[in-house]
């Protein structure tokens, strides 16, 4: 079953042509999905139609939340940017979509210690985001995309800008928060290697459509995976797709 669906989408910005068109793409329940391509391809144009912060021109974007009449309609987002509140300690950012409602409960707050114990970071709680890293940052926006434990979370390049060492962690630590929480993922990267890593499917995305869909079956997500003939020829699949030169011997 499909918890997210983009049917014949189209989307234009005022006097442009139009970045996506004629979209299709289905986001498996329990699934995670990668959107991959070059930049200005429609990548992130997509994802904001997806989340409903963009509206489609023609098309429809059908989601089945798992909760319906959920806060913040059972759907988290992670931006590029981690976007946290400076003012607000860390426990308060994770809290963030629960406090612009009501007042969190004493289990929603037990939640997200839990979050930012889960991601490492349980001693930073009652700091605030300037005394953090960037990938501490990171860290912080996630917990605070999954302490509705929404059925979807869409991702727009979260860990980007952050070093090697670092986006592997922060993979890893993604892909168990997402699978105990039984969350839906749909990804955005332009990244082949983090894409292959992460997705049970990638969809390749050229001048606003998905071009080709691409199943992955690693059999497990591990660090030694990476360096695995199958990972390669996934890759290698991706990069075919998206019409690279093949690496020389």
């Amino acid at each position: 079953m499909s918890i997210l669906a983009l049917r014949q989408v189209r989307f234009a910005f005022p006097g442009w042509p139009a970045t996506v068109e004629g979209a299709e793409l289905a986001v498996a329940e329990g699934a995670f999905h990668c959107l991959v391509g070059r930049s200005g391809c429609g990548k992130t144009t997509l994802l904001k139609l997806a989340a409903g912060l963009l509206t489609p021109d023609a098309g429809e974007v059908v989601f089945h939340p798992r909760s319906p009449g959920a806060p913040g309609g059972d759907m988290g987002f992670v931006f590029q940017s981690p976007n946290l509140l400076e003012w607000h300690r860390v426990v308060d950012n994770v809290l963030l979509p629960i406090s612009l409602h009501r007042p969190p409960t004493p289990q929603e707050r037990d939640r997200a210690r839990g979050l930012l114990e889960q991601l490492g970071l349980a001693e930073h709680a009652r700091k605030y985001p300037r005394q953090l890293s960037g990938g501490q940052q990171s860290r912080v926006a996630l917990a605070r995309a999954l302490v509705l434990q929404p059925s979807l979370l869409l991702l727009d390049e979260p860990f980007a800008a952050l070093d090697a060492i670092t986006r592997e962690e922060l993979q890893q630590a993604l892909l168990a928060l997402c699978a105990r929480l039984r969350t839906s993922v749909l990804f955005v990267t332009h990244d082949i290697h983090e894409a292959v890593y992460l997705a049970d499917r990638i969809h390749v995305v050229e001048s606003g459509r998905v071009v080709q869909e691409i199943a992955v079956n690693l059999g497990g997500r591990s660090p030694a995976g990476r360096y695995s003939a199958a990972f390669g020829r996934y890759c290698a699949e991706v990069r075919a797709a998206l019409h690279l030169e093949a690496l020389p011997a």
